[in-house]
């Protein structure tokens, strides 16, 4: 018998529910993977606390790493015993084994451990796409990023550095800033006790930065805008402390600003792109100008408790479940 984590309505981590799942044979472009890790990322509250809508009941999670035990008809580039990982098709990673669409499955390659892979999933592959693709970075830019100690952030303080970018991070207290720091961020703000859109000048000589990378959402919305330059860009990828609601001529006030809200979804299709993607992630940890494992870890039926670890900003880095 195998066990998932299912929701049966919107609320609180305590709608996280253990349950025994049948799993079965796949189909026709599907195989059975076995996890070893499943990622925890913030979509997943929003997914639980219904911010983002899917039918109910439901399992919950993106995004995992494991082997695959079994395909079905009609699947050629995965095999039984291949290790993988995914960060799309249906929710439900929070499993111990589940059949999955075998075409969203990423080869892991040698070199690369799995409780690394499982925080590049969602987190590496995010990072990759906010640098490369949403707003491309030049070596010698300065960019503000927030949240800099969160999963994404702490990969993100990394591939800054190696990209010879200059990255001004928030984080929520000093001891997240040490992290941040020793990630390869080169500015770090406090936001308990500093002012946001003031250090950023001061750091810049009154230039400001030209792009802003913000999961955050309602609470930083204008210390971003008053971050930028003018025709600057506010990628807007997240929205931990609440949605995002603007008027736009304040974009034009604040220096026609450029406003996006990108989707891996977008970036990761067709697969040949994300296996792109995924490819040049797996480089930077094979060259080492990236490192990263799990901070928290916690066992699958613990799901609720990671959920709380997460939305209390107690974490540090990634967060992953095991089954």
């Amino acid at each position: 018998m195998s066990y998932a984590i299912r929701i049966h309505e919107i609320g609180g981590p305590e709608v996280l529910r253990l349950e025994q799942v049948e799993v079965g044979e796949p189909g026709p472009g599907e195989a059975r993977v076995r996890h070893t890790y499943v990622a925890v990322n913030f979509i997943d509250v929003y997914f639980r606390t219904g911010r983002y809508p899917m039918p109910l009941p439901n399992g919950l999670g993106s995004d995992a790493v494991g082997v695959v035990e079994a395909v079905g008809p009609g699947v050629t580039d995965i095999r039984p015993g291949d290790r993988v990982g995914y960060l799309l098709g249906p929710q439900g990673a929070y499993s111990d084994v589940r059949v999955m669409p075998a075409d969203v499955l990423i080869p892991i390659p040698d070199g690369v451990r799995d409780s690394t892979a499982a925080t590049l999933m969602m987190k590496g592959m995010t990072a990759q796409y906010l640098f490369r693709q949403v707003r491309p970075l030049e070596a010698g830019e300065t960019i503000l990023y927030h949240a800099a100690a969160g999963g994404v952030g702490l990969i993100a303080c990394q591939l800054a550095r190696a990209l010879g970018v200059t990255m001004i991070g928030t984080v929520s207290t000093d001891e997240k800033a040490e992290v941040a720091r020793a990630n390869g961020c080169a500015h770090v703000i406090v936001t308990s006790r500093e002012d946001i859109a003031k250090r950023v000048r001061e750091i810049t000589d009154g230039k400001g930065v030209p792009v802003v990378y913000d999961s955050v959402g309602k609470d930083t919305l204008m210390a971003s805008l008053d971050s930028l330059q003018p025709r600057g860009v506010l990628v807007s990828n997240g929205t931990s402390s609440g949605p995002v609601v603007i008027d736009t001529t304040l974009l034009a006030m604040k220096g026609s600003i450029w406003l996006t809200r990108p989707a891996m979804i977008h970036y990761a299709t067709p697969r040949s792109h994300m296996l792109d993607m995924a490819r040049e992630v797996f480089d930077w940890v094979l060259a080492g100008k990236i490192a990263s494992e799990p901070s928290q870890t916690f066992a699958l039926a613990d799901a609720a408790e990671a959920h709380r670890a997460l939305e209390s900003r107690r974490t540090v880095g990634a967060t992953v479940l095991q089954p």
